[in-house]
């Protein structure tokens, strides 16, 4: 059992265990204006359960903006975004931000950790929004995430104290404190050099092999995504490679 494993929530599989997790159908994103610009063009895709999935493809391509639609972190211009088989085209913010909550991690290439907190309190952030547990299960949860990541040492020190590959070790603790069954990442290990890069992309590995999380992550670097199960490639804001269509 790894650490990760270990200690990790009892939580049943669903009924629908089988079913994908993420469904994008005819997902186009447009940002309006004089010249409309097109983020991402018609987009299926399918995403299941226990997936190590890298969307990659040139600057521009469109990745983080079908990661952000992916994370109802935006909305498309058409077409629709299921999480859990649940629809959310028609869902108020509140009610999209319970499903970010509960349902999905982000880390992204800047760890956006809050500077003025503690690693322990930037992780206890989406458990107090979320607000499912008393404050000292979220206190020993945040401590048990960053203890599991080889940062017993640093709970109550701040960004500012911390490595930059500390720093996203805190922000992967953060993405997991709600037990999410997937985690979106960004360019994770882009601002990393090579020995922090490494060990946060073992993370997200074990998490998938381990946790049996899924992990999405958007990635220009192409020996990072080939050792990944599966890769996405945009061009111009539409998929033309899919090497694991469900």
């Amino acid at each position: 059992m790894s650490r990760l494993d270990a200690g990790a929530d009892t939580v049943p599989e669903p009924a629908a265990a089988t079913e994908p997790l993420i469904v994008a159908s005819s997902v186009t994103r447009v940002l309006p204006g004089a010249v409309p610009v097109t983020l991402v063009h018609d987009i299926d895709l399918s995403i299941g359960r226990n997936e190590f999935v890298a969307i990659t493809g040139a600057s521009g391509s469109g990745k983080s903006s079908l990661l952000y639609l992916l994370g109802l972190l935006d909305l498309p211009t058409s077409g629709e975004v299921r999480i859990g088989g649940r629809a959310t085209e028609h869902m108020d913010e509140a009610e999209r931000a319970e499903v970010r909550l509960s349902t999905l991690g982000f880390v992204f290439q800047f760890h956006f950790l809050l500077p003025e907190f503690t690693a322990q309190q930037n992780v206890l952030l989406p458990m107090q929004a979320l607000g499912r547990l008393p404050d000292e299960k979220m206190r020993e949860r945040a401590r048990f995430l960053l203890t599991s990541l080889g940062l017993g040492e640093h709970v109550g020190k701040r960004p500012d104290q911390l490595s930059g590959g500390q720093r996203q070790r805190v922000a992967v603790a953060r993405a997991l404190a709600n037990d999410p069954p997937v985690i979106l990442a960004d360019e994770p290990t882009g601002s990393l050099d090579s020995t922090a890069s490494a060990q946060v992309f073992q993370i997200l590995r074990d998490l998938v092999d381990t946790r049996r999380k899924t992990v999405v992550a958007v990635t220009h670097d192409i020996d990072l995504a080939r050792r990944m199960d599966r890769r996405v490639v945009l061009e111009d804001g539409a998929i033309v490679s899919d090497d694991g269509r469900m």
